[in-house]
């Protein structure tokens, strides 16, 4: 179909420029007045007018009908067009009369590219009509002056060319109607006769073109089409004139190129502002990196005070340890050990409570001091984090949960951790191990002295019953022997017993510290990795906006490839 590259290109580009505008207003960028869909609709859009003149029963409107290949422009035997007709496209349909044209809008989508204007004939003396056409033909981007083969010395329509200005002529050519009713060489003489005529009256020789739009019609219709027809009909070289002349005039190749270096310069700002925003998302990554190494470093100058406050934890150790040996010395006695052998030995268990429960008051305390210490910096560097954040990213610094809430609880389970971890610091060192194995020796000695002596005193009462002389005595005296016996190692093993203890615990000192150094390590890694996860909400941010800009890119580079497909149709 004639025009078919221009108007392809043609839409390519709207749709570029339409593409352009979507992606500006996605991106929050202006892209310029020249590209306002108001220019767009007004100039690059714009369809072409095509005029029809010549006298009645020429073959005007059938001619339009097989130009734009559908049934638009009524025909018959008898004349239809008794007013200037304006053909253009509208949906919903509608016929409307607006200063004496009447013009018809259809929903068809050739309509949108091409406006057919149909006129009464210029042989049909309503001049007021006619005074209509004039204006019509001055604004039209081709002039058919239409002549059927039976007459086409027509006077008036010849009258008629001849009023136009030479801007008008430009934009005329000579269309011989019903051509099909010719020879092919009757054709030729009529052609020559025009081309004489035109430069005899006009000083300038206007294309012609025989043609049968009847022919063109039928052949059309056809399935499939019949080419030969289609080819006689004479069409092709109209079709072929339009496409050269009127479609792929400069002045349209000049306004294709105007358009599409606005939209060059309108996407190269688009370009530069979604480079812009990829860059700043890029930098607020970094600043947001930044700011978690400030935090690990805030981290690390706590970790930094640990071996001070190990020290004191390894002299509270110490101390703690003297303390749990003295109490192990008291409830070692000989009495209550002796008494200890019929009600059972927990004097390990209690000694590791006891030993645990003060250790843990003091770490306790230290943790709490710490952790203290710890929420108020976070605090702190969350106050002045808010405003570096709004100057950065001109975002409000928000988290999940109040940073209070948030510190609050990390303080508590920094507590709770510090504070078991020295429970299961002591259990780990197996204190307790050597020394319940160090007491059920002693009760096997105490208990076979026990033994011994009540099974002495037992038959020395049993001799004084029977009344045996001098077995008695013996029995008891055994029996006195082993008893003190028992005592004597009840002493010795006590101070030895606690004395061990106490070495052991001392020995233990520094694995307990370096134990509760790697728990301490953990605890403040844990607090401010939740602080850190405070940020979340500017992670989730930045990744929003990561997300949306990806497509924004794609569509960028898509529309930068359709540009260059365009700017290849035009400068091939």
């Amino acid at each position: 179909m004639f025009g078919e590259r221009f108007f392809a290109t043609r839409e390519r580009l709207s749709g570029l420029i339409h593409g352009i505008h979507s992606l500006a207003a996605d991106a929050k960028v202006a892209p310029g007045a020249d590209l306002s869909p108001e220019c767009l609709e007004n100039e690059l859009l714009h369809p072409f007018t095509f005029i029809a003149c010549g006298e009645i029963n020429s073959g005007k409107s059938s001619l339009l009908n097989a130009l734009c290949r559908h049934e638009i422009c009524p025909t018959g035997v008898l004349p239809v067009t008794d007013r200037v007709h304006r053909h253009c496209f509208g949906n919903p349909p509608s016929d409307r009369l607006i200063d004496g044209v009447l013009e018809k809008c259809r929903p068809i989508g050739f309509l949108r590219n091409l406006i057919l204007i149909d006129t009464p004939g210029t042989n049909a003396g309503d001049g007021a009509q006619m005074d209509l056409v004039e204006p019509e033909v001055l604004g039209a981007d081709l002039v058919m002056c239409v002549f059927p083969v039976s007459n086409p010395w027509g006077a008036a329509t010849w009258d008629f060319i001849g009023r136009l200005p030479g801007e008008a002529l430009e934009r005329t050519v000579l269309v011989i109607q019903q051509a099909d009713l010719r020879e092919a060489g009757d054709l030729e003489v009529i052609l020559g006769h025009m081309e004489d005529l035109s430069k005899k009256r006009l000083g300038r020789v206007l294309p012609a073109f025989a043609v049968s739009a009847k022919l063109a019609q039928e052949s059309r219709r056809a399935t499939p089409v019949v080419e030969s027809a289609l080819r006689a009909s004479g069409f092709s070289k109209l079709e072929d004139f339009i496409s050269r002349h009127i479609c792929q005039s400069p002045a349209r190749g000049a306004l294709l190129e105007t358009w599409r270096s606005q939209a060059a310069r309108s996407l190269r700002l688009v370009e530069d502002q979604i480079d812009d925003q990829n860059r700043a998302i890029s930098g607020h990554v970094r600043f947001i990196d930044g700011i978690e190494r400030e935090i690990d470093e805030m981290r690390l100058q706590f970790v930094a005070r640990l071996p001070r406050h190990l020290t004191n934890v390894a002299e509270v150790f110490q101390t703690e340890a003297v303390w749990v040996s003295r109490l192990l010395h008291r409830r070692l006695r000989a009495l209550p050990s002796f008494l200890r052998l019929f009600t059972g030995e927990r004097a390990g268990l209690q000694m590791e409570t006891a030993f645990i429960e003060r250790l843990r008051q003091t770490i306790e305390a230290v943790a709490e001091k710490d952790a203290g210490e710890v929420a108020e910096s976070c605090a702190i560097h969350w106050q002045e984090l808010g405003g570096r954040i709004q100057s950065t990213m001109n975002t409000a610094l928000e988290a999940e949960q109040p940073i209070d809430e948030t510190l609050a609880a990390a303080r508590q389970r920094f507590v709770h951790r510090l504070s078991g971890a020295a429970g299961d610091s002591i259990g780990s060192l197996k204190v307790r191990t050597r020394l319940d194995q160090d007491l059920r020796k002693r009760n096997v000695a105490l208990r076979s002295f026990l033994v011994t002596t009540l099974v002495s005193t037992t038959a020395g009462a049993v001799c004084g019953a029977l009344g045996l002389p001098w077995l008695p005595a013996i029995f008891c005296t055994i029996a006195g022997l082993f008893f003190v016996g028992g005592v004597v190692v009840a002493w010795i093993t006590r101070r030895s017993i606690t004395r061990d203890f106490r070495q052991r615990l001392l020995d233990t000192c520094d694995a307990f510290a370096s134990a509760l150094h790697s728990d301490y390590e953990d605890a403040l890694r844990v607090v401010f990795h939740e602080y850190a996860a405070s940020l979340s909400r500017l992670r989730t941010h930045l990744a929003r906006e990561k997300l949306s800009i990806e497509p924004r890119l794609r569509r960028r580079q898509e529309l930068f490839l359709t540009l260059k497909a365009i700017e290849q149709d035009l400068h091939p």
